[in-house]
């Protein structure tokens, strides 16, 4: 029976007529897409809007918004195609109990093109989520603008990213990429918070694999373009690579348990008063530290020993792995992790590195989340290629996002801090609260090795010219460099670390410390905003 006939067969003048009418548009808005779509949907492995928002909300929370509204284009027959819902699922509901708002492209109409409705429901509810101060996610599976409508679409698409940059700090804000997300569509989850993709199935890019061999000869596919890998260990973009789509959610539901609601609370605790005695795995970290500063260790190892359960929500696992950021809990308490891996280039700060931390940072001290920063960096890593990139300024992102958080911060040297890079990584002097080192730690201008080449240059040349065992001179210039300098207790008698522990005590002045900084207030000079270089 045809949609005319339907309606012609309800009596719309009665009460009952009219509740039978409303359950119609219901069914119809709920089941907007065809049948075909839904099917080539599921036949690629993907689930619907719909399916989507029911997977990631507490049951029978969702409550749906302008489920009625619809599009009011005449151009290219448009007007013979007025689906309800105009293509997006919008609405709220709740998260393991906690308020979210939400909206689902829907692939399925119009292959989730977004049109002037379209857009206005997802302002919508963005507005909704900051006037209630709940966080947005934002399901993304689209082809892009909607052709048909014009510059409404684009319009559309600047209003979405005005409010993202108004939400920004203020409420979190997490992009779910499930399918393409093309054109200027990327622009929203750039802005927000996190952003997660599915392998194999999330596609973001600017301009498409056709567009770029037109224009620049380049042959390129979809995945090696603009894939979840791609995005996740090469350009930074996305913050997780997820293996389905359910994984891919599950990991948002994790996420939020760390996160506030807004800015102007705090997360989720489930508390725990912790035992602060030395127990056999504390003890494991004393022996941790390689005699030789030249062998790496898995940073890894040390993060797990301090948060509770050793339970590690790593961010941007595949993207600059010689820094390591996440989430992790103390005492049921959410902290932000920061730390070098002596893993992968031994720890030195490049420009991913340091852009990857500044921006987790600033994500931490946005939604009052505590900062714990472990440091074993030899520096920032030479190169032309760095410099010419520019590592200065780039790299300048890192020391101003530690110097303009006010949340509590902690920061412990397990070996190196050499360098420019001891300053930038959480030191006292951009304003930690606690600085903590282990007896192996080396805080110094530089390692022994370089410092021995410029300070003892003339010594080795005599040296040389006497004809003295060379090796052997430099390994006494050496271990003087290292007796006299290569140590903590040179920057503890100036105050610059507040003390140096043993590496089993790791755990227990950590939680002291956040107790104690729980009622931590520190505010900034008044200003309009800060000019962070960009």
């Amino acid at each position: 029976m045809s949609e005319p006939e339907q309606r012609q067969e309800i009596d719309i003048h009665t009460t009952a007529g009219k509740l039978t009418d409303l359950q119609r548009r219901i069914e119809e808005a709920t089941h907007a897409g065809s049948a075909r779509a839904v099917e080539k949907q599921h036949a690629k492995g993907k689930l619907t809007a719909r399916e989507r928002v029911e997977l990631l909300l507490d049951d029978g929370s969702f409550v749906e918004l302008d489920e009625f509204a619809r599009h009011r284009s005449t151009n290219f027959g448009l007007e013979k195609n007025r689906p309800y819902g105009d293509g997006v699922v919008t609405g709220y509901g709740t998260v393991d109990g906690r308020p979210v708002a939400v909206f689902s492209q829907d692939f399925t109409v119009f292959g989730g093109a977004l049109g002037e409705v379209y857009g206005q429901k997802i302002v919508k509810v963005m507005d909704f989520a900051l006037k209630t101060g709940c966080p947005v996610i934002g399901i993304n599976d689209s082809g892009g603008a909607r052709i048909q409508e014009g510059v409404a679409s684009l319009g559309a698409y600047g209003e979405i990213f005005r409010r993202n940059t108004h939400a920004s700090g203020v409420i979190p804000q997490i992009s779910l990429v499930v399918g393409p997300c093309a054109g200027g569509a990327v622009y929203s989850p750039a802005i927000t918070d996190f952003t997660v993709m599915v392998d194999q199935t999330s596609h973001m890019f600017i301009t498409g694999p056709d567009v770029i061999k037109t224009v620049t000869g380049e042959d390129v596919g979809f995945e090696e373009l603009g894939g979840a890998r791609t995005h996740n260990s090469v350009s930074g973009v996305a913050h997780h690579m997820a293996g389905d789509e359910k994984d891919a959610i599950e990991y948002v539901k994790q996420l939020l348990s760390y996160l506030p609601s807004n800015n102007l609370s705090e997360a989720p605790v489930f508390a725990e008063e912790a035992d602060l005695s030395v127990t056999d795995e504390d003890l494991e970290l004393d022996t941790l530290v390689p005699d030789s500063a030249n062998q790496p260790y898995d940073m890894h190892t040390v993060i797990e020993h301090v948060l509770d359960d050793a339970e590690f929500f790593e961010t941007q696992a595949l993207f600059a792995p010689n820094i390591l950021t996440g989430f992790g809990r103390v005492e049921g308490h959410p902290v932000g992790i920061v730390a070098n891996q002596p893993m992968q280039f031994a720890g030195c700060l490049d420009i991913t590195a340091s852009e990857k931390a500044a921006r987790f940072v600033r994500t931490c001290d946005a939604f009052n989340v505590p900062v714990i920063t472990f440091v074993d960096v030899p520096g920032f890593l030479p190169g032309v290629g760095q410099e010419h990139d520019g590592i200065i300024r780039r790299g300048a992102k890192l020391i101003y996002a530690y110097a303009e958080a006010t949340v509590p911060l902690i920061t412990v040297i397990t070996r190196k801090a050499f360098g420019g890079a001891y300053d930038v990584m959480g030191s006292k002097h951009l304003g930690a609260d606690l600085n903590l080192a282990w007896p192996t730690a080396q805080i110094a201008v530089m390692g022994a090795q370089g410092a021995v080449n410029i300070l003892h240059r003339r010594t080795i040349a005599e040296a040389e010219a006497n004809g003295e065992d060379l090796e052997a001179v430099r390994a006494r210039l050496i271990r003087e460099y290292e007796d006299t300098l290569l140590n903590p207790y040179i920057a503890a008698e100036r105050g610059y670390v507040d003390s140096v522990i043993m590496p089993s005590d790791t755990r227990r002045h950590i939680v002291r410390g956040l107790r104690q900084l729980r009622t931590k207030r520190e505010s900034l000079p008044p200003k309009k905003h800060g000019n962070i270089p960009l």
